[in-house]
């Protein structure tokens, strides 16, 4: 089942609670209680560790697991009321205003984080004032994202307007969303009623975003597993040699491959598989004299064709 950031939000808050009571809990009972799987079990540990009642890391929550049982070792620590320091409190307050200017961001959800910065503001004092004269506005990602989680939520279709590189084009196509993550980027898989399958789409791509009236509806499938990165070539994927100078020996560090064989000049042949080797274009043109395309032949020369109209649009 796909879940949006609020929701995720909310269960590592009450995985709090849960193992406060609950010393070396099971993984396994653990994700069976809170309907998730082992491997979102262990993100979700992971991300804890970097939350606790000082933004100056003094009190984290020193959670660990052996893969078998779940241990939190200052409990008592992390539970003393918490009493923030001026610039603390100034960057809490700054932030969530923020927060709740995000449009898209559910009513429930903004009257609640308007309530507890109330609270906060009572609790800081003259500190509350210096975050006043403070404020922060979100990129448009930022909206891209809380339209997304909104369409995650109350599960309703999404039309896009998304910029592919590979192609060089703006394209239109509505979307039922999936889940929400971030490798790197922060991005949507969605099912696409363009390509009749699923997508992946990087959200500072999307130039532009409107939630519909009609229901999501994306056929089941079994979310992929992110550990390894978000570019998992399969083996059924076509294969691609490029060759590379010493200037893009880099290409090795930055993409899955299947091997990397030293060329007397100090370069590269590197052999990788793609689902889509006409994306291999752009890198080829980023590449410039530092590396080619040297197979299959139909994407070489495809290759070559892209390079001579760039040069020929810069001599225009």
């Amino acid at each position: 089942m796909a879940t949006n950031a609020i929701d995720q939000t909310r269960r590592m808050l009450s995985l709090v609670t849960y193992l406060r009571e609950r010393p070396g809990a099971r993984v396994e009972d653990v994700a069976r209680a809170f309907g998730i799987t082992e491997d979102e079990l262990i993100a979700d540990l992971d991300v804890l560790p970097m939350c606790g009642t000082s933004f100056r890391g003094g009190d984290l929550m020193d959670i660990d697991t052996d893969g078998d049982r779940i241990w939190w070792h200052n409990p008592d620590d992390v539970a003393e009321p918490l009493r923030l320091a001026a610039d603390e409190a100034t960057a809490l307050l700054v932030a969530a205003r923020a927060v709740a200017t995000l449009p898209g961001l559910r009513e429930g959800d903004r009257q609640a984080l308007l309530r507890a910065t109330a609270k906060l503001e009572a609790a800081a004092g003259e500190a509350a004032g210096a975050s006043s004269r403070l404020s922060v506005t979100f990129e448009s990602e930022g909206g891209v994202f809380a339209d997304v989680d909104r369409a995650i939520a109350e599960r309703r279709r999404l039309w896009l307007r998304y910029y592919s590189p590979a192609r060089d084009e703006l394209t239109e196509r509505e979307v039922d969303p999936i889940r929400l993550f971030a490798v790197g980027h922060t991005y949507m898989e969605a099912w696409c009623r363009l390509s009749e399958a699923r997508r992946t789409f990087r959200l500072d791509r999307v130039a532009e975003i409107k939630l519909l009236d009609a229901p999501a509806d994306p056929p089941p499938v079994e979310l992929r597993d992110l550990s390894e990165g978000l570019v998992q070539p399969a083996a059924e994927d076509p294969e691609v040699a490029v060759e590379v100078g010493p200037g893009g020996r880099w290409v090795a560090e930055y993409y899955p491959h299947d091997s990397a064989e030293e060329l007397p000049d100090g370069g590269l042949r590197i052999t990788l598989r793609t689902p889509d080797p006409a994306s291999l274009r752009r890198l080829a043109l980023r590449l410039g004299g530092d590396g080619r395309i040297v197979s299959p032949p139909a994407l070489a020369a495809s290759a070559r064709q892209a390079a001579r109209q760039a040069l020929t649009a810069y001599g225009e």
